[in-house]
């Protein structure tokens, strides 16, 4: 038995998420029939975590196990990509230790959050309208309140079942970009719908809705009704997730 690290990319739009559901198309069924088809062999594929319907993500790492090695990772990658949709990519097939596990072995993830300021309609699942520009340096003024540990369960879908909320944020802030602008937020782990409910809070005090000093109400407040509404998936990527290799 040999489990592989497996590199992808993937447009979010046409699916309900990473994770399979019954009637619902997932990226990780996809996955799941390309490699059972390619290896002639039942395939399970573990992903470093659940993407909601509309999410999309430039750097996501998943593992398999298969019963025996594979002579040439390169050139199953490029048969994979072969039978894949047009929107799902293997970037890289490596070999690693069988007890490595792409989510608990993450060190940190980064997620981006794209919002753009004038109309376009070559954005319009990949990118959230802002008709309205709020007020970016007092958002990054609020976004820097995030860093840290701290307690985020004012940020997390109701009735999430973790064993607890902590969350440790290293990077939270507001970037220009050719397009509008970006969230860039960088955590040890992050909790369900969490980084679209800080965004729409950021963007409430962007707009004069709820002040800077808020934020620390809602953190201390541990409650999803004191914090702002959850943008829209599509706006949002997982852009990176950290291992020691």
């Amino acid at each position: 038995m040999q489990r592989y690290a497996i590199k992808l990319s993937y447009k979010g739009t046409n699916y309900h998420g990473w994770q399979i559901q019954p009637n619902a198309n997932t990226v990780q069924e996809e996955l799941e029939k390309a490699f059972s088809t390619i290896l002639k062999q039942k395939i399970a594929i573990v992903g470093c975590g659940r993407t909601d319907t509309g999410v999309h993500a430039m750097n996501y790492w998943s593992y398999i196990n298969v019963e025996n090695a594979v002579d040439d990772e390169l050139a199953l990658a490029n048969k994979i990509n072969g039978f894949l949709p047009k929107d799902i990519v293997i970037h890289e097939i490596k070999a690693v230790a069988m007890d490595w596990h792409a989510r608990f072995d993450a060190t940190h993830r980064m997620y981006e959050y794209k919002v753009n300021t004038e109309k376009n309609p070559f954005l319009e699942s990949a990118s959230y309208f802002l008709p309205k520009i709020p007020d970016f340096n007092k958002m990054n003024i609020a976004a820097n309140l995030l860093l840290g540990k701290q307690d985020f369960e004012c940020f997390s879908k109701s009735k999430t079942e973790v064993n607890n909320f902590l969350c440790e944020i290293m990077q939270a802030k507001w970037v220009k970009t050719e397009e509008g602008y970006s969230f860039f937020i960088t955590a040890n782990r992050f909790l369900r719908n969490m980084v679209r409910a800080i965004v729409g809070t950021l963007l409430e005090i962007g707009y004069g809705k709820k002040e800077v000093k808020d934020i620390e109400h809602i953190i201390a407040s541990k409650s999803r009704s004191e914090a702002g509404y959850s943008v829209p998936a599509h706006g949002l990527y997982l852009v990176e997730i950290g291992y020691e290799w």
